[in-house]
Order: C-alpha cells, then sequence, then structure tokens
C-alpha cells in the first residue's frame, strides 16, 4: 500500500523513557530536545475541530486534526507529530480497523490535538 498521491511528509518525534527521579521504579519521558524523529511520507493532516474555552484567567483554543497514514507507520500515544509549522501531539491509541469480510484495511487514523493558550 502506498501513501496518498497528493500528501505530505511529515515529522514524528519520541521521547526516550527515562527512570523517574521520584521513584525508580517508573519511567517517564525524556525532554522533546533529544527525541527521536522519524519521517513519515505520503502522509494526510486532516482537519476536525476547533473549539475555544476561556475562564476568568484564561483563554485557551484547542484544535483537533487527524493524520491519515500507513497502517504500519510506528505513531504511538505520547508521540508528537509535525506538520506545516504546527506541532501536534498524540494522546490516544491510533487505529486500523480491517474489514472482517474482504481483509481490507484502510489508512491508520491518529487523533492529534493541539492547545494554544
Amino acid at each position: 500500500m502506498t501513501g496518498f498521491a497528493f500528501g505530505q511528509t511529515v515529522e514524528r518525534d519520541r521521547r526516550d523513557q527515562r527512570p523517574d527521579p521520584y521513584n525508580p521504579a517508573r519511567t517517564v519521558p525524556g525532554p522533546w530536545s533529544e527525541a527521536t524523529t522519524i519521517t513519515i511520507d505520503g502522509a494526510w493532516v486532516a482537519s476536525s475541530s476547533s473549539t475555544r474555552s476561556e475562564t476568568a484567567t484564561r483563554a485557551q483554543i484547542l484544535t483537533e486534526k487527524s493524520l491519515f497514514c500507513q497502517p504500519d507507520d510506528d505513531v504511538l500515544p505520547g508521540d508528537r507529530i509535525r506538520a506545516d509549522g504546527v506541532e501536534y501531539f498524540v494522546h490516544v491509541k491510533p487505529a486500523a480497523d480491517r474489514n472482517p469480510f474482504t481483509g481490507w484495511q484502510p489508512h491508520l487514523e491518529v487523533p492529534l490535538e493541539d492547545r494554544e493558550g
């Protein structure tokens, strides 16, 4: 299976896990400055929704999008996706369901999130 004919190249950043300084029995993500980056070719970042919330002390815009790529592309919760000069974060598990009757598997859908404010 190939990517989208008019897709785009995006970058996926993943932080290494390191011992938690407060509890060495568990791990925490390292800094983004030391993340491992891979390139995902032929992907597509599609708009989903954008909402604005305001309180007395804060205004915030939450933008949700979806990354569509090949089912075997390596994207996991906790990753950062960079596309079109914007950084999006993966907070949920990506899914690429397989049709039980034909075995056909569409592209992987990765819900993305960006918060401003």
